[in-house]
């Protein structure tokens, strides 16, 4: 019996039918609406399985298929029309200068300041195991990119959505993709602003020129980065872009750990009168700033709000999927970011210690140097670092605003069903710019919550991933791979609250300096 079914015409008709259902799908008119599609895929599975012997099996697969196709229709008709998917001519060593720029940044500058709160043994093992733990959900999310039915979820709230459902899956992951984008950017403003001034500044010393204030500074670097994104119109473009970024990055990482070893360490007294004020401190503050020292370790390792932007943007076939060279792309990718974050924590906590947790600012490595080794390091040195941090912010800006970009052309396209026109798309890239300057002169003191920022969006990196991939790949009750799973997104869960409790204690506690519009 067996033999003759599958010997059978329709037998083998549905056979490649389902060995390719993305092609399948590509025959229909994707400009038509979901509910037409559906019917069509209905009516196609029930004629054939009123005439194949299996109408069983097909009738269970039916629905699923219905369903994929009402589903993606929509999405399908706009993404040659969206910045993240515009373009699918990424290969691996493009996905490396992305995840490379995105995943190494300013946030590594401050990693001697969570050491200050863990110390050697706490410290050094914490950034060893959040290093390993956050690798795994990123290749989780890559394997995850392509569903078997063929769709491809190339944004992380996408993905959040079909795992969890609509609604849900929009509460979990809107808020931490918005600010990891649109944050981001806020803070890349603050940054390179500063940097940027910095950097007049050495120059000022030696030429003898005037100086623009802080929020004159805001101003051009916001202007210089939006200016930037006018002529990338999608994310694949910023490819050469992110390999600056990526250059600028392992550069002042290096020279900033570099000079502080050969500067050696600050003034034991000054260690010791820290030290003595710190030993003041309660059980509870000391719990709470152990906890605020894993949340900013968390915040060092970033860019999983943009591993799925990041693949979208490849080629993708059945011989030859996205995931093998993106995943090939990353491992080059954190081999070199393991390479920077490990000697630079290492480095700033023996050269400055508890010192560096008066470092009041975004940048409290870059700062720490200026402050303790401003007389003796050259001004060559000191220069070309802030200026390598303006390049690096300035193309970091790029990749995490496009999924702010996208997601505002989204809105057009899917009203107007019709590509977004240039002057459009130019008027909303400005007016992000200018609300994120905004935000960056009227909230200063943003980059003072990297503590609770790290704990809002560490479920993001450390837990969603895991019971995406529980739901999605439904992998066997009690095996390895769904213990692991349900294991690490528990205990990220677990961590993220505690975090978020704990910083929340310290800013009520200790409080911080609140200042509108003076930065």
């Amino acid at each position: 019996l067996l033999n003759k079914t599958k010997n059978h015409p329709s037998y083998k008709y549905y056979s490649q039918l389902s060995s390719r259902p993305t092609a399948k799908l590509q025959n229909y008119n994707f400009h038509s609406t979901s509910r037409n599609m559906g019917d069509e895929v209905a009516l196609e599975m029930n004629t054939i399985s009123s005439k194949s012997p299996i109408a069983s099996v097909i009738s269970n697969v039916q629905s699923f298929y219905t369903l994929e196709a009402a589903a993606g229709n929509k999405l399908a008709a706009q993404e040659p029309w969206l910045p993240i998917t515009e373009s699918r001519d990424g290969n691996a060593f493009y996905a490396a200068f992305h995840a490379l720029s995105s995943g190494l940044g300013f946030q590594a500058l401050l990693l001697p300041l969570a050491f200050s709160s863990l110390g050697w043994t706490w410290g050094i093992s914490c950034l060893c195991v959040v290093f390993v733990w956050q690798l795994y959900t990123m290749w989780l999310l890559i394997q995850l990119h392509e569903s078997e039915s063929g769709a491809r979820y190339s944004r992380y709230l996408g993905l959040s959505m079909a795992a969890f459902g609509e609604k849900f899956g929009k509460l979990l992951a809107l808020f931490p993709v918005m600010y990891l984008s649109g944050g981001t950017c806020v803070t890349l403003i603050m940054i390179g602003g500063g940097a940027m001034r910095t950097f007049f500044h050495i120059i000022c010393n030696i030429v003898g020129v005037g100086s623009l204030t802080t929020i004159e500074w805001y101003m051009v670097f916001t202007f210089t980065a939006v200016l930037l994104a006018l002529f990338l119109p999608n994310l694949n473009s910023v490819a050469r872009v992110s390999l600056v970024g990526a250059i600028t990055a392992v550069s002042y990482c290096t020279l900033i750990w570099a000079a502080t070893v050969v500067q050696g360490r600050v003034a034991i007294d000054d260690h010791h009168h820290v030290a003595v004020s710190r030993g003041s401190d309660g059980v509870i503050d000391r719990i709470c700033g152990v906890l605020n020292g894993v949340g900013i370790v968390a915040l060092a390792f970033r860019g999983h709000n943009l591993v799925l932007e990041i693949q979208g943007t490849m080629p993708s076939s059945a011989k030859t999927p996205s995931r093998e060279p993106m995943w090939r792309g990353v491992q080059i990718a954190y081999l070199i970011i393991g390479l920077c974050l490990f000697p630079l924590a290492i480095a700033g906590y023996w050269a400055y210690g508890d010192l560096v947790s008066t470092i009041k600012g975004t940048g409290a490595m870059l700062q720490a140097l200026y402050k303790y080794h401003g007389r003796d390091t050259s001004k060559l040195i000191l220069g070309s670092a802030s200026l390598l941090v303006v390049i690096n912010c300035v193309s970091s800006f790029q990749i995490y605003a496009m999924p702010t970009f996208d997601n505002l052309e989204l809105r057009y396209t899917s009203k107007m069903n019709k590509p977004c026109p240039q002057w459009l798309r130019s008027a909303l890239r400005l007016l992000f710019g200018c609300l994120t300057c905004f935000i960056a002169v009227a909230l200063p003191f943003l980059p003072s919550l990297a503590g609770l920022i790290g704990g809002i969006a560490l479920p993001l990196t450390l837990a969603y991933p895991c019971f995406m991939w529980i739901v999605m790949k439904k992998p066997g009750r009690y095996s390895r791979s769904w213990c692991l799973n349900w294991i690490l997104g528990v205990s990220g869960m677990v961590l993220s609250v505690l975090v978020v409790t704990a910083a929340i204690w310290i800013i009520v506690t200790k409080g911080i300096g609140v200042h509108f519009f003076k930065p």
